[in-house]
Parts: C-alpha cells; structure tokens; sequence
C-alpha cells in the first residue's frame, strides 16, 4: 500500500533528507564561519550582524539562497 496520499515516499537518492536546515548551518558554520558564508552566499543575513536565527529564517523563505547553502554542504561532505 505504497500509493496511499498520507505514506511518505522515501527519498534514497536524496542526500539531504531527514537532515535539518539548523543541522546544515552549524556544519557550515564551523567550516567556513559567517565571513566564508558570506563570501560564497552574498546575502545580508551573513554579512551584517548574522545570527543563526535571522539566517534560518531568510533561507526558508528564499530558495535560491537555501540551494547554494545545500550545495555548499554537499561540497563540504565530499572533502
């Protein structure tokens, strides 16, 4: 019964699933801090007074923003 609307599909080639966006941010925080972030993702909320609350809060709500942070990590993961 894999086709039922409530089953959540399980997402194997998915290397970011079941990872939180917070979990993502601290990793790349402690890589590359908030300057190396703001080098590669050219956004206020890493450049001017950044905290991770006011960072969370913009890559939910901006796409873009969020693919290049998910990006960055994979990268990170491949090193």
């Amino acid at each position: 019964m894999d086709n039922e609307p409530n089953t959540p599909k399980k997402q194997t080639n998915n290397p970011l699933h079941g990872i939180k966006l917070a979990d993502i941010m601290k990793q790349l925080l402690e890589a590359h801090g908030w300057s190396g972030l703001a080098k590669r993702v050219n956004v206020n909320c890493f450049k001017n007074d950044p905290s991770m609350k006011s960072s969370l809060k913009f890559l939910r709500r901006t796409p873009w923003a969020r693919e290049k942070i998910e990006e960055i990590y994979l990268d990170l993961l491949d090193e």
